[in-house]
């Protein structure tokens, strides 16, 4: 079964890079794409190098690069490390579902690998981004209506829930008020998840 992690922001501190290390430890010849897809800048986004050179720092001798979008999706059966880049939940979720890559993901969720989501790649990994659509659905410039997602994990997250400035209200409600609102609304459960906090799952 593959270890989960859910993150805000990747392997942003070091009790997460040490819990990667770990599960690392575990995979045979480990060789790792992160799927640049939910961002515009696809893999000249700065956190998709970021992470590229910090996993190259602990050790990797394979990471790459993969744009769902318009590349092979069979390239991901290659690798037992899949990162999962962020940017926009709806734009990842429609080409993750439209080039099938979601089939591999899950796949690979089975077997012996690692998957990170990071914000909107860990949004997806759960079973829906209903909760996306509730306050951001200026983002959904696809016209999504099926919010259903890999179902990995039965975690709905909220990524990024320290930070008001990112969330902002003009009715002045928190980010914690319109969440409740959301859950009592939709009878759904929502797990907060700070920017330096993580979730580690299996598959």
């Amino acid at each position: 079964m593959a270890k989960i992690f859910l993150t805000s922001n990747g392997l942003s501190t070091e009790i997460i890079k040490h819990e990667f290390i770990t599960a690392l430890k575990q995979l045979t010849n480990p060789k790792a794409v992160i799927i640049t897809t939910a961002s515009p800048q696809k893999e000249k986004n700065k956190y998709a190098n970021k992470t590229k050179n910090d996993l190259l720092q602990m050790g990797l001798k394979q990471v790459d690069f993969l744009d769902v979008e318009v590349e092979e999706t069979k390239k991901l059966k290659q690798y037992n490390i899949i990162y999962i880049n962020g940017g926009n939940p709806f734009h990842l979720l429609y080409s993750l579902k439209k080039s099938g890559a979601d089939t591999i993901i899950r796949k690979l969720s089975k077997q012996n690998a690692i998957i990170i989501g990071t914000s909107a790649g860990a949004l997806i990994l759960g079973p829906h981004i209903e909760v996306v659509n509730h306050f951001t659905p200026e983002m959904n410039k696809i016209g999504m209506n099926d919010f259903t997602a890999l179902n990995i994990t039965d975690k709905a997250i909220f990524p990024h829930y320290d930070r008001e400035d990112v969330f902002k209200d003009n009715s002045g409600q928190s980010i914690e008020d319109r969440i409740r609102k959301f859950e009592s609304n939709n009878h759904i459960s929502i797990v907060r998840l700070q920017d330096n906090q993580y979730i580690l799952a299996n598959g």
